[in-house]
């Protein structure tokens, strides 16, 4: 018998003994020294024997847990970092203590709770919103193809998800599990060898994946971000003080039907709601947090679910710091009316900081005031539509994440995107060319990632990288008071590259190719049969996993001549490294295709069946 069925039995067998007592029990009293000795077990009650053996076997099961699971605690102790060095070093260490607060958990102060809530839904919010953020559980999906993906039923708090998603993708592609370090993994060579002519949705690697793997990746995830808003100094995890301790030896689905019972006439409508059922642990550990955060994810799997992580990761940073971190404190984190998550919340869920925009650095604005960006890079990234809108600029950090997976906004909804394999983000050296121009531009652009720069700024760049342009064409770009980005872009992609630009016509004339993947959590009605043609399918509600195919054309190839350009395939195994061109297709369009050019300009994409959807 395994350790955990052994431990299943132990508790049930506990259970079975603690209803069989029918008395109150007796009150604890200390012995004299007369009474203490070898003739205790032959006094003692049988309800004292019932309730001791009752402590004897949880205690067991309890051990046993901490035996099976101490490997790992060790393992979540060591920092998840990407590539970038400036994150070495940030962890907590080993040896640090645990506050009180970590073993029991405590009542949130009344002022508190309101304040808590009325940063998160502001005054007179509607019941609907309330609805949408008190009945969206952090889940799995139930269906094959996407049982990676956390699935959403209630629109709101998909920001909260999908950041959620991103970091489980980190673990489940990218961190093998003998090491706990986040390294490339073999997954994309797999799905490489695998794919030929057609190249499916990686079902076959999700498929696979066990629900103990799939909890693991997500209580790793959930510790990762809440010391990530924490500073790495300690996490904050809020949870319900109106679960009783019984639930926690039943199986997964007994014990999600007996929490979904006891939470079925509970209601938050006000700060004073929320103190009432809320109760906090503190972990300055991460092994302490993983702990806790294993116990807790029946209670994450309730229709509180999203609403309590999103606290956690407020408490997590402090409400005084996340007001800070704000342009506009007075306005509610949950937006009016749909009850969408703000950027404020994604941002600090992906960075640690609830700052409103997605622009690298900070911008002044004169007379002492500024607005504030992202200030460091990012393990998972982020992509908007309202950048191909000209709404506002990404920066790099978020664009460029430390692994390839991005949260995908549009204006109401948030999804994910993310590659298999960690080369998609290499640059060559013309784009490295590109980078470095860019961010040299984004340096002196004051208008909030809006893309112009002043003339002085202008002729500072070209002198400082060597951009040799002709007398004619700086004169025309400088016709006006300002350089905007677009018009200096096209200038550079006609300038040689031995002039300092970005055009090399001696270079290879062939085309960069890769796979995205798009994962959409929102539950919609599809058809359960992979034949259409049957007539006999029954539609269900899955989320979408689709995958993206990907051209890069030469950043010197005219816009006219990407429309026509063929769709790349993956090599098979037998092939050489170079890349095919298949028969040309022509490029398909959705607004996932505009989020996809503001990271990989003029990127062509074709998929098969219906288009990816982003709301």
């Amino acid at each position: 018998m395994s350790i955990v069925d052994q431990e299943d039995e132990d508790l049930q067998m506990a259970l079975r003994l603690s209803m069989q007592q029918h008395e109150s029990p007796e009150p604890k009293r200390s012995k004299s020294k007369e009474d203490s000795g070898a003739g205790d077990s032959a006094e003692e009650s049988p309800e004292a024997k019932t309730r001791r053996r009752q402590r004897e076997l949880m205690a067991a099961a309890a051990e046993k847990r901490m035996v099976a699971s101490s490997i790992v605690e060790v393992v979540e102790d060591v920092d998840i970092v990407g590539p970038d060095v400036e994150d070495k070093g940030k962890g907590v260490s080993l040896d640090e203590g645990e506050s009180k607060d970590g073993d029991s958990g405590v009542e949130l102060p009344l002022a508190e709770a309101n304040q808590l809530f009325s940063m998160i839904f502001g005054e007179g919010v509607s019941k609907d919103v309330l609805t949408q953020w008190c009945n969206q559980g952090i889940r799995f999906s139930s269906d094959p193809e996407t049982s990676m993906g956390l699935v959403q039923h209630e629109g709101g708090p998909c920001g909260v998800l999908a950041a959620i998603q991103g970091f489980v993708l980190k673990y489940l592609l990218f961190s093998p599990e003998e090491t706990g370090n986040a390294v490339p993994n073999n997954f994309s060579n797999l799905a490489i060898r695998r794919e030929s002519k057609s190249v499916p949705v990686p079902a076959d690697i999700f498929s696979s994946l066990s629900e103990e793997r799939k909890s693991r990746a997500l209580v790793r995830s959930m510790s990762e971000i809440l010391f990530l808003c924490g500073s790495n100094k300690a996490a904050v995890i809020a949870s319900l003080n109106v679960l009783p301790d019984e639930t926690a030896g039943a199986a997964q689905g007994s014990e999600d039907e007996v929490i979904a019972k006891l939470l079925g006439g509970i209601s938050v409508e006000s700060g004073s709601h929320l103190q009432k059922v809320l109760q906090i642990n503190t972990c300055t550990s991460r092994s302490r947090a993983i702990q806790v955060l294993e116990a807790l994810l029946p209670v994450f799997r309730s229709r509180f679910g999203a609403l309590l992580f999103l606290i956690s990761a407020l408490l997590s940073r402090g409400l005084h710091t996340v007001q800070e971190d704000r342009d506009d404190p007075s306005q509610p984190l949950v937006t009016a009316p749909f009850g969408h998550a703000s950027q404020e919340i994604v941002n600090l869920l992906l960075s640690g900081n609830a700052v409103a925009n997605v622009f690298d650095g900070k911008i002044d604005l004169g007379d002492g005031m500024s607005v504030k960006g992202i200030s460091t890079t990012v393990q998972v990234g982020f992509l908007t539509l309202l950048e191909s809108l000209n709404y506002c600029k990404v920066g790099q950090y978020l664009k460029c994440p430390n692994w390839p997976i991005w949260v995908v906004g549009s204006e109401s909804h948030y999804t994910v995107l993310f590659a298999l394999d960690t080369k998609v983000q290499e640059e060559n050296e013309l784009e490295n060319r590109e980078s470095q121009i860019r961010k040299a531009f984004d340096a002196h652009d004051q208008s909030g990632g809006g893309g112009f720069i002043s003339v002085e700024a202008f002729h500072q760049i070209i002198k400082e990288l060597r951009i040799n342009l002709a007398r004619e064409k700086v004169d025309q770009l400088c016709s006006t008071d300002f350089i905007v980005w677009n018009e200096l872009w096209h200038a550079l992609l006609d300038l040689d590259q031995s002039l300092g630009g970005l055009k090399d016509p001696t270079g290879p004339t062939g085309k960069e190719g890769f796979h995205l993947y798009h994962f959409n959590g929102i539950a919609k009605l599809s058809a359960s049969g992979s034949q259409a043609s049957s007539g006999n399918e029954i539609p269900i509600q899955r989320p979408r996993l689709t995958n993206v195919r990907v051209t890069i054309p030469p950043r010197w190839t005219s816009e006219e001549m990407t429309v026509s350009l063929p769709v790349v395939s993956t090599p098979g195994t037998n092939e050489s490294n170079a890349t095919q061109v298949s028969c040309p297709q022509p490029a398909q369009h959705a607004p996932l295709v505009d989020c996809i050019r503001t990271r990989w300009p003029s990127a062509v994409c074709n998929w098969d069946g219906d288009a990816p959807s982003i709301v």
